[in-house]
Protein backbone atom coordinates (compact mmCIF):
# COMPACT_ATOMS: atom_id res chain seq x y z
CA UNK A 1 0.00 0.00 0.00
CA UNK A 2 1.32 3.44 -0.93
CA UNK A 3 0.16 6.03 1.58
CA UNK A 4 2.06 8.83 -0.15
CA UNK A 5 4.33 9.48 2.82
CA UNK A 6 7.66 8.23 1.47
CA UNK A 7 10.45 10.55 2.63
CA UNK A 8 8.41 12.02 5.48
CA UNK A 9 9.83 11.96 9.01
CA UNK A 10 7.89 10.13 11.71
CA UNK A 11 8.32 9.93 15.47
CA UNK A 12 6.71 6.93 17.15
CA UNK A 13 6.61 7.04 20.94
CA UNK A 14 6.67 3.78 22.86
CA UNK A 15 7.85 1.80 19.85
CA UNK A 16 10.14 -0.88 21.28
CA UNK A 17 7.31 -3.42 21.51
CA UNK A 18 3.58 -4.00 21.07
CA UNK A 19 1.42 -1.69 19.00
CA UNK A 20 4.09 1.00 18.85
CA UNK A 21 6.54 -1.46 17.30
CA UNK A 22 3.93 -2.58 14.76
CA UNK A 23 3.27 1.03 13.79
CA UNK A 24 6.99 1.67 13.39
CA UNK A 25 7.30 -1.40 11.16
CA UNK A 26 4.41 -0.24 8.97
CA UNK A 27 5.75 3.30 8.60
CA UNK A 28 9.22 2.06 7.73
CA UNK A 29 7.71 -0.16 5.04
CA UNK A 30 6.15 2.99 3.55
CA UNK A 31 9.58 4.58 3.16
CA UNK A 32 9.33 6.96 6.09
CA UNK A 33 12.43 8.18 7.95
CA UNK A 34 11.81 6.99 11.47
CA UNK A 35 12.66 7.92 15.04
CA UNK A 36 11.73 5.21 17.52
CA UNK A 37 11.42 5.82 21.23
CA UNK A 38 11.20 4.08 24.58
CA UNK A 39 13.06 4.29 27.87
CA UNK A 40 15.28 1.31 27.01
CA UNK A 41 18.08 2.09 24.58
CA UNK A 42 19.03 -1.60 24.49
CA UNK A 43 15.58 -2.59 23.21
CA UNK A 44 15.53 0.28 20.73
CA UNK A 45 18.86 -0.68 19.19
CA UNK A 46 17.56 -4.20 18.61
CA UNK A 47 14.37 -2.89 17.02
CA UNK A 48 16.36 -0.44 14.91
CA UNK A 49 18.51 -3.24 13.53
CA UNK A 50 15.50 -5.41 12.74
CA UNK A 51 13.59 -2.63 10.96
CA UNK A 52 16.60 -1.55 8.91
CA UNK A 53 17.27 -5.14 7.87
CA UNK A 54 13.62 -5.70 6.90
CA UNK A 55 12.93 -2.43 5.09
CA UNK A 56 16.15 -0.52 4.47
CA UNK A 57 14.57 2.52 6.11
CA UNK A 58 16.56 5.19 7.89
CA UNK A 59 15.92 4.67 11.60
CA UNK A 60 17.25 6.61 14.58
CA UNK A 61 16.72 5.82 18.25
CA UNK A 62 15.82 8.26 21.01
CA UNK A 63 15.84 6.69 24.46
CA UNK A 64 14.05 9.09 26.78
CA UNK A 65 11.29 9.01 29.36
CA UNK A 66 8.22 10.98 28.28
CA UNK A 67 6.77 11.18 31.79
CA UNK A 68 8.78 14.26 32.88
CA UNK A 69 7.55 17.46 31.25
CA UNK A 70 10.81 17.96 29.35
CA UNK A 71 10.88 14.41 27.95
CA UNK A 72 8.68 15.24 24.96
CA UNK A 73 10.77 18.23 23.94
CA UNK A 74 13.87 16.05 24.20
CA UNK A 75 12.37 13.47 21.84
CA UNK A 76 11.24 15.98 19.23
CA UNK A 77 14.58 17.79 19.41
CA UNK A 78 16.38 14.48 18.80
CA UNK A 79 14.23 13.82 15.74
CA UNK A 80 14.81 17.30 14.34
CA UNK A 81 18.53 16.92 14.92
CA UNK A 82 18.55 13.59 13.05
CA UNK A 83 16.27 14.42 10.13
CA UNK A 84 15.60 18.16 10.23
CA UNK A 85 11.88 18.04 10.97
CA UNK A 86 8.94 16.01 12.23
CA UNK A 87 6.05 15.42 9.83
CA UNK A 88 4.24 12.56 11.54
CA UNK A 89 3.83 12.15 15.30
CA UNK A 90 2.44 8.98 16.84
CA UNK A 91 1.78 9.33 20.56
CA UNK A 92 1.71 5.91 22.18
CA UNK A 93 2.25 5.36 25.88
CA UNK A 94 2.03 2.29 28.06
CA UNK A 95 -1.28 2.05 29.83
CA UNK A 96 -1.68 2.94 33.51
CA UNK A 97 -2.14 0.29 36.22
CA UNK A 98 -5.32 -1.76 36.27
CA UNK A 99 -7.64 -1.57 39.25
CA UNK A 100 -10.89 -0.23 40.66
CA UNK A 101 -11.38 3.34 41.88
CA UNK A 102 -10.54 2.66 45.52
CA UNK A 103 -7.38 0.78 44.56
CA UNK A 104 -5.60 3.93 43.44
CA UNK A 105 -4.18 6.72 45.58
CA UNK A 106 -4.06 10.36 44.54
CA UNK A 107 -0.38 9.85 43.74
CA UNK A 108 -1.17 6.99 41.35
CA UNK A 109 -3.78 9.16 39.61
CA UNK A 110 -1.25 11.97 39.25
CA UNK A 111 1.37 9.62 37.80
CA UNK A 112 -1.12 8.14 35.34
CA UNK A 113 -2.29 11.56 34.17
CA UNK A 114 1.32 12.66 33.70
CA UNK A 115 2.22 9.55 31.72
CA UNK A 116 -0.90 9.13 29.61
CA UNK A 117 -2.34 12.62 29.19
CA UNK A 118 0.32 15.23 29.83
CA UNK A 119 2.87 13.36 27.71
CA UNK A 120 0.50 13.57 24.73
CA UNK A 121 -0.05 17.29 25.25
CA UNK A 122 3.69 17.88 25.61
CA UNK A 123 4.55 15.90 22.47
CA UNK A 124 2.00 17.81 20.43
CA UNK A 125 3.21 21.10 21.89
CA UNK A 126 6.79 20.29 20.85
CA UNK A 127 6.02 19.02 17.33
CA UNK A 128 3.21 21.35 16.28
CA UNK A 129 5.12 24.60 15.59
CA UNK A 130 7.21 22.96 12.87
CA UNK A 131 4.17 21.31 11.32
CA UNK A 132 2.29 24.60 11.19
CA UNK A 133 5.28 26.39 9.70
CA UNK A 134 5.58 23.80 6.91
CA UNK A 135 1.79 23.61 6.62
CA UNK A 136 1.77 19.81 6.79
CA UNK A 137 1.51 17.43 9.69
CA UNK A 138 -0.13 14.25 10.88
CA UNK A 139 -0.71 13.55 14.56
CA UNK A 140 -2.03 10.14 15.58
CA UNK A 141 -2.81 9.26 19.19
CA UNK A 142 -3.05 5.60 20.16
CA UNK A 143 -5.73 5.43 22.86
CA UNK A 144 -8.16 2.58 23.54
CA UNK A 145 -11.57 1.20 22.64
CA UNK A 146 -12.41 1.97 26.28
CA UNK A 147 -13.18 5.57 25.31
CA UNK A 148 -16.30 4.21 23.60
CA UNK A 149 -17.16 1.58 26.20
CA UNK A 150 -15.27 1.72 29.52
CA UNK A 151 -13.63 -1.56 30.53
CA UNK A 152 -14.19 -2.92 34.04
CA UNK A 153 -11.14 -2.63 36.24
CA UNK A 154 -9.39 -0.03 34.08
CA UNK A 155 -10.67 3.18 35.62
CA UNK A 156 -7.42 5.08 35.11
CA UNK A 157 -7.23 4.21 31.43
CA UNK A 158 -10.96 4.76 30.88
CA UNK A 159 -10.87 8.26 32.34
CA UNK A 160 -7.54 9.48 30.99
CA UNK A 161 -7.93 8.14 27.44
CA UNK A 162 -11.27 9.94 27.25
CA UNK A 163 -9.42 13.14 28.10
CA UNK A 164 -7.03 12.55 25.20
CA UNK A 165 -10.05 12.16 22.92
CA UNK A 166 -11.41 15.54 23.97
CA UNK A 167 -8.00 17.14 23.54
CA UNK A 168 -7.51 15.66 20.09
CA UNK A 169 -10.92 16.66 18.77
CA UNK A 170 -10.55 20.21 20.04
CA UNK A 171 -7.05 20.81 18.74
CA UNK A 172 -7.86 19.21 15.39
CA UNK A 173 -10.24 22.08 14.70
CA UNK A 174 -7.61 24.62 15.73
CA UNK A 175 -4.89 23.33 13.37
CA UNK A 176 -6.90 22.18 10.36
CA UNK A 177 -6.20 25.41 8.46
CA UNK A 178 -2.48 24.56 8.56
CA UNK A 179 -3.06 21.18 6.86
CA UNK A 180 -2.33 19.41 10.13
CA UNK A 181 -4.65 16.55 11.02
CA UNK A 182 -5.17 15.03 14.46
CA UNK A 183 -6.73 11.60 14.83
CA UNK A 184 -7.07 8.89 17.44
CA UNK A 185 -6.71 5.15 16.95
CA UNK A 186 -8.84 3.10 19.35
CA UNK A 187 -7.38 -0.43 19.40
CA UNK A 188 -9.47 -3.20 20.87
CA UNK A 189 -8.14 -6.27 22.61
CA UNK A 190 -4.81 -6.97 20.91
CA UNK A 191 -2.43 -9.67 22.11
CA UNK A 192 0.37 -7.48 23.42
CA UNK A 193 2.47 -7.93 26.56
CA UNK A 194 0.32 -5.36 28.36
CA UNK A 195 -2.93 -7.15 27.50
CA UNK A 196 -1.53 -10.46 28.69
CA UNK A 197 -0.54 -8.88 32.02
CA UNK A 198 -3.98 -7.25 32.36
CA UNK A 199 -5.74 -10.53 31.63
CA UNK A 200 -3.64 -12.29 34.25
CA UNK A 201 -4.44 -9.60 36.83
CA UNK A 202 -8.18 -9.77 36.14
CA UNK A 203 -8.14 -13.57 36.28
CA UNK A 204 -6.37 -13.52 39.64
CA UNK A 205 -8.76 -10.91 41.03
CA UNK A 206 -11.89 -12.77 39.92
CA UNK A 207 -10.61 -16.27 40.67
CA UNK A 208 -10.87 -17.47 37.08
CA UNK A 209 -8.47 -18.68 34.41
CA UNK A 210 -6.98 -16.36 31.80
CA UNK A 211 -8.74 -18.38 29.08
Amino acid sequence: MDLGIRGRVAVVAGSSQGLGRAIADALAAEGVDLVINSRSREKLVTVQSEIVEATGARVEVAACDLTPDDGAAELIAAAESAFGQVDILVTNTGGPPAGMFEDHSVEVWDEAIQQNFNSVVNLVRAALPGMKKRRWGRIVNVTSISVKQPVKGLILSNAIRAGVTGFAKTISNEVAEFNVTVNNVLPGFTRTERLIHLAEAVAERDGITVD
